[in-house]
């Protein structure tokens, strides 16, 4: 009898056991989707980033100053500590045109050294801004370059080793424009402020006093994913359209998360340009997803008195057993685009764009393979005194680059513009016919990245490649590269 009794109790036990086992990993499993999908009460203007002011110099060159600075910023939490460039929270756009010499004095008044990245620029190794390029507190770092790319849409961020994820998180960015008339449309919106916005789009979450919360979910393996949405650090955006046609430049600057973009009512837009400038013929889509780090220049046609909710869909990141702890079901309000009844009229969007010479795989000097999986690429964490690849002044290089294991990476090269040539062995979608510096990897499928290494040979100074999911990037999923000159072969 009380063997029997014994047992019961163990078997009533193990039935509870299984039963909670159930109830919390269905909680689990449910609490890992968010939907913001017409929850969201767009009640302030969007924050338009000023452009910043500049100066020529005696040697006419022209001069920008950004300052790294603590602050606080209101979310919709109270004052939250954040920090920003010249004000507390993100940073002016700097705006130059191809041909100019360019300084920016950055001085850092943090009490940390920090640094300054100039994402998706060709410029010299020395100043890049990378992880070497350290700004100590109270000091100012004044790199100086030539613009030398086509028009494009970059931006500015830190880059300092293990801290990045914090110093991009707690507002340290802003966007870089490169005007280029032989490389732009004039028919495209290109005024400024009027009909051509940054929409840097982030997202957050915070503790119960306000301050950020940058613990990563349960089972996400790629760090914080926010339920926040700040797009040019405005929660609950809208802006006020008074053309027909808007031209906005979207730039994913949030750690982790992976964005799905388009419309709530379905409308499609024309996709104008990706990382490194415009595309050869305009892409008529949907959708368009953007991995951290990754910038695309859409232009949308609107209809004067209506309401438009620009929103991002679950992306399909292609990690069927992580897609819900990264992300990958979650929708998310984005913008409200309130179109004026006196909005007016702008051209259509060319068929054309721009011509964007096809670099030759064929032609190729080298051909490299990157594996990324866990925190390394080809098994090995980022080690400051280690150069993974010399690539030789003026020659063509194709990169193999595949994600080899079930998380979410993505793929960003400093210095070089890179086209992709292929992808798992196909020719690459619309959307990808431009010059890209950061490309999303989804697991098992290789891609192939063509690209020249002109201009600056620096053997002593070296670039990055890196996965630009924050975290990653951080735990060292980075590798190095130096351009050595041609005679030391």
């Amino acid at each position: 009898m009380r063997l029997r009794q014994v047992l019961v109790v163990l078997v009533v036990t193990v039935l509870v056991l299984c039963g909670l086992c159930t109830g919390a990993g269905v909680w689990v499993w449910n609490s890992a989707v968010l939907s913001t999908a017409d929850q969201v009460d767009f009640t302030r203007p969007l924050a338009v980033p000023p452009l910043a002011p500049s100066h020529l110099d005696a040697q006419g060159r022209r001069v920008f100053e950004l300052k790294a600075q603590a602050g606080t910023h209101d979310f919709g939490h109270g004052a939250t500590p954040t920090r920003g460039y010249g004000g507390s929270y993100l940073g002016p756009t700097l705006r130059a045109a191809r041909g100019e010499q360019v300084v920016v004095d950055v001085a850092n008044g943090l009490d940390e050294a920090t640094t300054l990245h100039w994402h998706g620029m060709h410029l010299p190794a020395g100043m890049d801004g990378g992880p070497y390029q350290g700004i100590e507190p109270g000091t100012t770092w004044s790199p100086t370059w030539q613009i030398d790319q086509p028009a494009a849409t970059l931006w500015y961020h830190p880059h300092p080793h293990g801290r990045t994820a914090q110093h991009v998180y707690q507002g340290l960015a802003g966007m870089f424009l490169v005007d280029d008339p032989a490389t732009d449309v004039a028919a495209l919106p290109h005024e400024y402020g009027v009909d051509d916005f940054p929409v840097i789009v982030q997202d957050k979450k915070f503790h119960g006093d306000g301050r950020l919360d940058d613990t990563a979910p349960f089972l996400s393996g790629i760090g914080v994913l926010g339920d926040t949405v700040a797009v040019n650090g405005t929660v609950g955006p809208y802006l006020e359209v008074t053309t027909q046609r808007v031209r906005l430049r979207l730039l994913n600057a949030s750690n982790a998360r992976s964005y799905d973009f388009g419309f709530a009512d379905g409308r499609t837009f024309a996709l104008v340009g990706s990382d490194g400038g415009l595309l050869p013929r305009r892409a008529d889509l949907s959708r368009i997803m953007l991995s951290p780090g990754e910038r695309a220049e859409i232009v949308v046609t609107v209809a004067p008195g209506e309401r438009v909710v620009l929103r991002s869909y679950p992306p399909q990141l292609g990690t069927p057993l992580f897609d819900r702890f990264s992300g990958g079901a979650d929708t998310l309000d984005i913008l409200q685009l309130r179109v004026s009844s006196g909005a007016v009229a702008r051209p259509q969007v060319p068929e054309r764009l721009v011509d964007v010479p096809r670099l030759d795989p064929s032609g190729a000097a080298q051909r490299r393979s990157f594996s990324l999986g866990g925190h390394a690429i080809n098994g090995k964490g980022m080690e400051p005194a280690r150069v993974d690849a010399a690539p030789v002044l003026g020659t063509t290089e194709v990169w193999r680059v595949v994600n080899n294991d079930g998380t979410p990476h993505n793929f960003h090269i400093h210095d070089v513009q890179f086209q992709v040539a292929s992808v798992d062995g196909h020719a690459p979608p619309p959307w990808l016919a431009g010059w890209k510096d950061t490309v999303y990897l989804p697991p098992n499928r290789p891609y192939e990245l063509v690209m020249r290494f002109a201009d600056y040979a620096d053997p002593n100074t070296a670039y990055m490649f890196h996965c630009h999911l924050l975290a990653h990037e951080d735990a060292g999923m980075m590798g190095q590269f130096v351009v050595v000159p041609a005679d030391s072969r």
